[in-house]
């Protein structure tokens, strides 16, 4: 099994429990299809530095799981069709980083 990152932008006006459901879909999802979600990181709401589909901001919901193939094309198109998704990007790593959060609310 193979080490991902998931990074999904998620429409700037969903409600908290879009987002929250969002979240809890695409775990379940990781987990159904012999995946192993490590850790997950709710970045926020965040400015674009380009419009997206006439999107100014965007909510940032980053995954961090280890999986296969099947996981991974399972992922892909789900996101695809889901309307309230406008940007996502899948990374491929040999080792997983998991102390570093990047848009930590608390690091400031």
């Amino acid at each position: 099994m193979a080490f991902y990152e998931n990074t999904i932008i998620a429409k700037q006006d969903l409600a908290e429990k879009e987002i929250k459901n969002l979240k809890d879909k695409y775990n379940e999802l990781i987990n159904t299809y012999s995946g192993k979600v490590i850790k997950i990181e709710e970045w926020g709401l965040i400015n674009l530095s380009n419009k997206i589909k006439n999107y100014r901001k965007g909510f940032y919901i980053h995954y961090k799981f280890e999986g296969n193939k099947k996981t991974l094309e399972e992922i892909e198109k789900k996101i695809k069709i889901d309307s309230s998704i406008i940007r996502y990007l899948t990374v491929k790593y040999k080792k997983l980083d998991t102390k570093n959060e990047f848009f930590n609310k608390n690091s400031k």
